[in-house]
């Protein structure tokens, strides 16, 4: 569908007297509101590339007016400036492309350049993470997120930028080689749109400084909206940054308020990862057009299985339900899995306005103290969600295990359920924990009956879960702690959810919905999407097991999947067992989209993919409408009479990249928004009891601080060096990397333990101090 606003645009640019224009006077020309923005990008970004416009001196828009020769739709040449700094260093090959990374420290202005092919720079060759240094002098006029072009200069470069760039990384371990390094010649591409942070001076003089300290320190801003007021934390459009020796400019779009309203600080989460705030009217329309009620002929077309013993298992606040099961036993010990998910592809079709929205989202987004959902309100609370006692379409994977777990047979439905029981996870947790007996005594038939279901579908799991392991599956599952919100936004306690029973039955029967889906599709001449691991690098492994071994643990070669299980089972129940699981999450690969079926490490599965969320993740939903196709040519009786084509192998290819980085971008927003709260909530707790402590291993000893984390909170921190107490009592013994107390009684190692009380915390920088109790 072409965007509504090209003609608007295009009528404003030939209308007489136009005089060019940048966005944001643009904007404002054409009278847009906020919802508009985005729609509006996109639009100026199809004529630039058409080559209808042109973008000039400071950001401004004219109409291209084709030389004699020069077809109407040929895109301009790239224009931007930018320093070319000096070297005596020996130049090497240019042209090198990626995106540039800044530290997330003002402090320090050099970058790190991921190029887009590291297989054509020699010296990036086998590295996990081949990245360039940067260093200050030669990063220009780039903004974090940039995609740009660097002349790759060989020799070394300042040893200062490479103490602060680098840090213990190492050639061949993820890090940078500290011969080579980059040079910005050109912006490419802009990575960041609008700027969020604390609004400061007046008229010429006005400006707003990023919460994100991988931006420049102060944006020059143009024009100042009339409600903001000094200290309000606002929201800008980058417009131009023409010399690096000047400031870059913005114009204000938005006032999200003072930084201590409630919600502000999430919102500005919210616009500084560019995420979603609204969903544009025609995809609103589109929802509600939606009956609810499912035609009697789709009924009768789908499997009935709407008396069948089918309930759900979610987190007691989730109002999203996409997956139910069945579980039945039969007399001869064999098993039938019934795995319902969501039926999104018989609502969501493809070329609407819903499913451009859904994959332009990618996923949803849990916040701290919301969710951005990757799908209206009507879809995804409503006539998706599989909730209790209503009639709901599904698309369902039928398992057939042995008596041991081995899978014997699978098949694929269209069908069509009413959810016998909703549980939380705390509720079927208590039924897993109950003796047979006591629930035999119920007085109600209908409760006793589908707990006597949870605690026959835990059998099977369990067995599952065996097989997994003994396969070589690795246990990284722990516990989650998220804060507890408010009515008004405020951070007012913890809540710790430990990964019991319950979440591992739900796990194991996805896991075997999504290893069965992928396949068939594997199989199947078709193109589709795979959740893909890939092995780790040893060197990163090996500097894992070293971190192990400081907390007094025996590893052995843990490129071995058995010894890794091995560590892993001896850490269960120990005080170091999160700090020691996330630091291999760290050392691993990170999962990934891919068009090609490549495995699971983690998981150790050959092939796998994403079958059982389609209300979240849009790759769940085309790897439905890739299998309902595959299925329909086989002549499947339950699947649709009209499929949604799937995407080619091509398209598969990019929608794979992005919906990758829409998660990398959703969970660090997450991320981002937990320790928001948390540091609320320590802040809050420790002013009502200054003399609050907490328990706390220590992960990493530099000679600048102690890296602790906290037992129950899951909290990073640190004990700086200077807060020691008392004062010059310690000292720091480099070949034992610890910190030792002059008379000997205490030292302060990486697997010690210690109790500590809060001290400061640096909210803009995401520092929380910390001082021994």
């Amino acid at each position: 569908m072409k965007n509504s606003l090209i003609p608007q645009i295009e009528a404003l640019i030939t209308a007489p007297g136009y005089q060019p224009l940048n966005k944001s006077e643009m904007a404002r020309a054409l009278r847009l509101t906020p919802e508009q923005r985005g729609a509006f990008r996109q639009a100026l970004g199809e004529l630039v590339a058409k080559g209808r416009l042109v973008e000039g001196k400071k950001a401004k828009y004219r109409r291209n007016v084709p030389r004699e020769g020069q077809s109407d739709n040929a895109a301009p040449p790239f224009r931007g400036s930018q320093r070319r700094a000096g070297t005596k260093a020996a130049r090497g090959a240019g042209g090198v492309i990626g995106k540039i990374s800044f530290a997330p420290d003002r402090q320090k202005k050099s970058a790190f350049l991921i190029p887009e092919e590291p297989e054509k720079i020699p010296e990036l060759r086998g590295m996990d993470r081949p990245r360039v240094l940067i260093p200050a002098r030669y990063t220009a006029n780039a903004l974090d997120g940039d995609r740009v072009e660097i002349r790759l200069l060989r020799g070394a470069a300042p040893k200062w930028q490479r103490q602060r760039s680098q840090g213990k990384s190492a050639p061949g371990r993820g890090g940078a080689d500290d011969s080579l390094h980059g040079q910005v010649l050109h912006i490419l591409e802009r990575g960041r749109t609008t700027v969020v942070g604390k609004f400061h001076g007046k008229g010429a003089r006005a400006t707003v400084v990023p919460d994100d300290g991988r931006l420049p320190g102060s944006f020059r801003l143009v024009s100042v909206l009339p409600e903001a007021k000094i200290g309000d934390v606002i929201v800008a459009e980058f417009i131009e940054w023409e010399n690096p020796e000047s400031i870059p400019t913005a114009a204000m779009i938005e006032v999200l308020g003072k930084d201590d309203d409630p919600g502000v600080d999430i919102l500005s989460v919210v616009h500084r990862f560019g995420l979603p705030v609204h969903f544009p009217e025609n995809v609103l329309r589109e929802a509600e057009e939606i009956s609810e009620t499912v035609p009697p002929a789709e009924l009768a077309r789908r499997e009935d299985w709407r008396d069948r013993d089918v309930f759900t298992i979610d987190p007691e606040d989730a109002k999203d339900f996409d997956d139910a099961i069945c579980v039945t036993k039969d007399p001869d010990g064999t098993w039938e899995l019934a795995v319902h998910i969501a039926d999104v592809s018989y609502y969501v079709t493809g070329r609407t306005a819903l499913d451009r929205e859904a994959q332009k989202r990618g996923n949803s987004v849990y916040l701290a103290d919301r969710v951005i959902p990757m799908l209206p309100e009507k879809l995804s609370n409503g006539v998706c969600s599989l909730k209790p006692h209503v009639e709901r379409l599904t698309h369902a994977a039928m398992i057939r295990f042995d008596a041991s777990g081995k899978v014997l047979a699978t098949r694929f439905a269209s069908a069509v359920i009413r959810s016998q029981r909703r549980y939380s996870y705390e509720e079927a947790y208590a039924i897993l924990k109950l003796p047979a007996r006591e629930i035999e005594g119920w007085s109600d038939p209908h409760e006793r009956h589908i707990a006597e279901c949870v605690q026959r579908s835990w059998e099977l799991a369990a067995m599952l879960r065996q097989r997994r392991f003994n396969n070589g599956a690795l246990d990284l599952d722990f516990p989650e702690v998220r804060v507890v919100i408010d009515e008004k936004g405020r951070a007012v306690g913890v809540k710790r959810s430990e990964y019991d029973e319950s979440h591992q039955l739900i796990e194991e029967f996805m896991l075997a919905a999504n290893e069965a889906v992928a396949t068939v599709t594997k199989n199947a001449p078709v193109p589709s999407l795979y959740r893909v691991h890939e092995d780790p690098d040893p060197g990163r492994l090996e500097e894992f097991a070293d971190l192990a071994r400081t907390f007094g643990h025996q590893v052995g070669d843990v490129s071995n999947r058995a010894e890794l299980q091995k560590l892993l089972k001896n850490v269960r129940g120990c005080l170091e067992e999160h700090s020691i699981k996330i630091a291999l999450l760290k050392s691993l690969k990170r999962a990934v989209y891919l068009a090609e079926p490549l495995g699971h490490y983690g998981l150790s599965k050959t092939n796998y993919t994403h079958f059982t969320s389609p209300i979240r993740r849009y790759a769940d939903l085309v790897v439905h409408r890739v299998l309902r196709q595959w299925l329909c040519k086989q002549g499947e009786p339950s699947t649709a009479r009209q499929v949604d084509r799937p995407p080619t192998q091509a398209e598969m290819i990019g929608m794979a990249e992005h919906i990758s980085k829409t998660e990398r971008i959703a969970a660090e927003a997450e991320m981002e928004t937990q320790r928001l709260k948390m540091i609320e909530y320590l802040e809050r707790l420790c002013a009502e009891d200054g003399d609050t402590t907490f328990f706390a291993n220590i992960n990493e000893v530099r000679p600048i601080g102690v890296f602790l984390e906290l037992n129950e909170l899951l909290v990073k921190g640190m004990i700086r060096r200077e807060d020691l107490p008392p004062r010059d009592e310690y000292m720091f013994d480099r070949a034992r990397n610890q910190f030792v107390s002059r008379g000997g009684a205490t030292v302060l190692g990486v697997g010690g333990k210690i109790k500590v009380r809060l001290h400061r915390v640096d909210r803009d920088r995401g520092f929380i101090d910390f001082v021994p109790a």
